[in-house]
């Protein structure tokens, strides 16, 4: 956001807190979540939202940044959650969050699996031959 606004439009602003207490805040009497170092009390919308409460949940006294991004919420839905805000993550505690492992679908053993891929099907394609030539010459 360019320039500084008035305290009435954003009144979190200027209201910090530590990575500890934001952590605390995860239960369904209180739910909090980190997007992009603003935190947001998210209790309320638990039951109104779109994905259900659990996705919420499971991001609850943490940071849910790249979630929320993956999912690709709606300009509806960004407008909407700047209500939730209730402060800012501390600027000390900002390098403590933890950034999520690059998760790389890989297989550990190719040349093992090349050869599943086509001699499974096959076996089973072989089998069902039998059978349907057993019932037939029944």
């Amino acid at each position: 956001m360019v320039g500084s606004s008035e305290a009435g439009d954003e009144p979190w602003r200027g209201r910090y807190y530590r990575l500890e207490e934001v952590q605390k805040h995860n239960n369904s009497q209180s739910t909090w979540i980190i997007l992009h170092h603003r935190i947001y009390d998210v209790t309320k919308f638990l039951d109104e939202h779109p994905g259900g409460e659990e996705v919420l949940r499971e991001q609850a006294g943490g940071d849910a940044t790249e979630n929320f991004e993956d999912v690709g919420h709606s300009t509806d839905a960004r407008t909407m959650s700047e209500t939730f805000i209730v402060g800012e993550l501390h600027p000390d505690d900002r390098g403590k969050l933890q950034k999520p492992t690059e998760t790389l679908i890989t297989t550990t053993q190719s040349n093992a699996s090349s050869w599943s891929n086509w001699v499974i099907p096959a076996i089973a394609a072989i089998i069902v031959a039998l059978m349907y030539r057993s019932y037939m010459s029944e």
